[in-house]
């Protein structure tokens, strides 16, 4: 492990999260994959192990640590093998919960924040939505104010824990007229009268659940919105560099993982009496993906080291995810043939590592658009700054 980032403290807490997933976690993830319903239980044993608190400030309930743990919670989720149950543990803390943690008042944090770093409330985020894609000004789900309420019509898609989840940290337009200074966000009870659910049938990422939200007149109180109107698309921007760091550290510890796996097998397995790890074309491909692994897994560590110092980091977030999700694809496709008919075999975890990895050049926005807005920022010129609080 690499010492410039991980410290003692850092190494004694990745051997006690292996352990817990070994024991909490593993017997059940087949289960969960099969029924794609993620029981309720493991929720709390995560918060009383601290795990939903790590990036949360002590004085909400949190450990208030810096985001190398984050790291090591977001690779050994990785390597158990269940992109599905990763993303729903994952969504929550830090696409739901980073709303609260920055964004969210006291009351706000105590009725949804602390409740969520315990396990009694599961969060999803909702942004992307059918005809909207990674066009976030673009969104048409509207919030109207009546009164000291919102009411709110739309819909939302590709949302993780939105099926099973208690609440959701929700986009929409308070002024349709105002483009992207008109979107603000609100915290919606999954529970309310007018939400419902369509939970989607994906090709990976089967533990957890994905949701088509529709809202039908939802009335939310006016003190669920998050800041003031108007503020949610530059939330909803800042957040989105660590949303694609998650997925660039999630994709170099998938492929660490796929890599190992198949080395492993590649040891074990001969044919015309010698392990096929010994086949120079065999090996050469293998140490070019390990080489591509490493380089995404380096400059994502540097990414992280910048992030948690408090630098802006949108340009080199967008990279990594961009770099890093092209390699896990490359890794998977070809580890997958390194096992040859085993690969293709349901029984060995290969394929499932396939299908799962193929999520991770579309979720958080998809390369083509990650590509045009470095184009912007070295092209053009763009300048990304941070929100002012």
């Amino acid at each position: 492990m690499n010492s410039m980032y991980f410290t003692e403290e850092h190494h004694l807490f990745r051997e006690s999260l292996k352990n817990f997933l070994q024991k909490e976690v593993v017997p059940h993830i087949e289960k969960w994959e099969e029924t794609g319903t993620i029981e309720r239980f493991i929720w709390k044993k995560f918060a009383d192990m601290g795990y939903f608190g790590l990036a949360t400030p002590e004085v909400d309930g949190g450990l208030g640590l810096d985001l190398f743990y984050t790291v090591i919670l977001l690779e050994e989720l990785q390597k158990i093998n269940s992109g599905g149950f990763a993303a729903a543990i994952w969504a929550h803390v830090y696409l739901a919960m980073t709303h609260l943690n920055k964004n969210a008042n006291d009351d706000q944090k105590k009725r949804y924040l602390i409740p969520s770093v315990n396990g009694n409330k599961i969060g999803c985020l909702g942004v992307t939505e059918p005809f909207g894609g990674s066009d976030v000004a673009g969104m048409l789900t509207t919030a109207t104010k009546k009164g000291d309420t919102y009411v709110i019509n739309g819909s939302k898609t590709f949302i993780t824990n939105g099926v099973y989840g208690d609440y959701i940290i929700l986009a929409a337009k308070t002024d349709p007229s105002a483009g992207n200074k008109g979107i603000s966000l609100f915290i919606v009870d999954l529970d309310s009268k007018g939400v419902s659910a369509n939970k989607l049938n994906k090709l990976g990422w089967r533990a957890s659940d994905t949701a088509e939200l529709a809202f039908d007149n939802v009335i939310v109180p006016a003190t669920n919105l998050i800041g003031q109107e108007g503020k949610g698309f530059t939330f909803i921007m800042e957040a989105f560099s660590l949303e694609r760091l998650i997925m660039g550290i999630n994709a170099h510890a998938r492929a660490e993982y796929a890599l190992d796996y198949a080395l492993q097998y590649m040891s074990e397995r001969e044919t015309f009496g010698k392990p096929i790890n010994q086949y120079q074309a065999l090996r050469h491909r293998f140490v070019d993906l390990h080489a591509d692994m490493d380089v995404c897994k380096q400059y994502n560590y540097a990414v992280v080291y910048k992030m948690d110092k408090g630098e802006y980091v949108v340009r080199e977030a967008t990279i990594a995810k961009l770099k890093s999700t092209k390699m896990a694809d490359d890794v998977s496709y070809n580890c997958l043939q390194f096992l040859g008919g085993y690969g293709y075999i349901e029984d060995y975890p290969m394929a499932r590592m396939f299908r799962d990895s193929r999520l991770g050049p579309i979720g958080g926005g998809t390369s083509e658009i990650l590509k045009e807005i470095i184009a912007k920022i070295v092209i053009d010129k763009k300048e990304y700054r941070a929100p002012d609080k």
